[in-house]
């Protein structure tokens, strides 16, 4: 007889004002091989661009599988989190049940290796190879000024993504969150062209904020958060990612992230796109890098 296993991995406040804590909660279920973890996990409607589920939501919580793994599987490494993730996008999955499929590849002193599959239906849609370390706890020996005049909370002229923005209709992850866009540099918002850049601001609801993982996971799915940059050359529509790279580099202190986006080339087929994550304090919590393709007008 076989029995599934809720995880404890949920915070203590009320799931009403805690919905990425949902993403993270996962439940065990039996694995016929002893090398492989498998767990359910549930990817809610408001984590979706569109009608796509948010790839850095999907990363999150297939970062959630793994964490919950190496804790289970190897409890003297329990302290490491990862550090960074690579990530590829074989289908896109609806908005539900999920599974995530875990192995461990290598458990070390410094650095342990863990691959998840997030599968639906049958079929892998994304494949996620974590590397799992130690997180930077102390004050940088450098730091550049990356926020530059970019204020810690957002500024009087920033949009908020709500019901009378447009990207509020269409990003519904600002319904599990608080995110704003900043619209000196968001051009393409005025109806104007303008760099590949752009900028904003996302804070997690109070329940998710004060769960120390789920807070750290969110920082993690906010290095996707920027629409895609070619937005400000004219250039609209579903911009798949072909592969996706985070980094993860330290906790987040309470209050807003700043989101800052930029592409070093939009080509003809594909774009380059980072982003960088910096915390109320100004510092670097979390980055990316991804290859994408250019949208296609429909």
């Amino acid at each position: 007889m076989t029995t599934e296993l809720t995880v404890e991995h949920k915070p203590a406040s009320s799931p009403v004002d805690a919905p990425f804590s949902r993403v993270c909660a996962l439940t065990e279920l039996p694995s016929d091989d002893s090398g492989i973890g498998r767990y359910r996990g549930v990817i809610e409607s408001i984590w979706t661009i569109g009608k796509k589920l948010h790839g850095g939501t999907m990363v999150a919580g297939s970062a959630a599988a793994a964490t919950e793994w190496l804790r289970r599987t190897a409890p003297e490494r329990a302290d490491m989190f990862p550090i960074a993730a690579s990530s590829d996008f074989l289908g896109a999955p609806d908005p539900g049940e999920v599974e995530y499929e875990v192995r461990t590849r290598k458990i070390g002193r410094q650095i342990c290796l863990i691959d998840v599959s997030l599968i639906q239906g049958g079929r892998v849609l994304v494949h996620t190879a974590f590397t799992f370390g130690h997180l930077d706890d102390t004050a940088p020996a450098y730091a550049a000024d990356h926020a530059q005049d970019m204020p810690a909370e957002p500024s009087a002229d920033a949009l908020a993504y709500d019901d009378r923005n447009p990207m509020g209709k269409m990003v519904h992850v600002a319904q599990g969150s608080s995110v704003a866009i900043d619209t000196k540099w968001a051009r393409f918002l005025a109806g104007e062209t303008a760099e590949p850049r752009l900028r904003l601001w996302i804070r997690p609801l109070d329940g998710d904020e004060q769960d120390p993982d789920v807070a750290t996971f969110f920082a993690m799915m906010a290095a996707d958060m920027s629409p895609p940059v070619p937005m400000n050359l004219g250039q609209f529509g579903w911009a798949p990612t072909v592969q996706l790279t985070t980094y993860l580099r330290r906790r987040p202190a309470p209050g807003w992230l700043r989101v800052i986006a930029h592409s070093r080339e939009v080509g003809g087929r594909m774009f380059d796109e980072d982003q960088m994550v910096i915390d109320s304090t100004g510092a670097v919590v979390a980055q990316s890098r991804q290859l994408a393709l250019i949208p296609q007008a429909r």
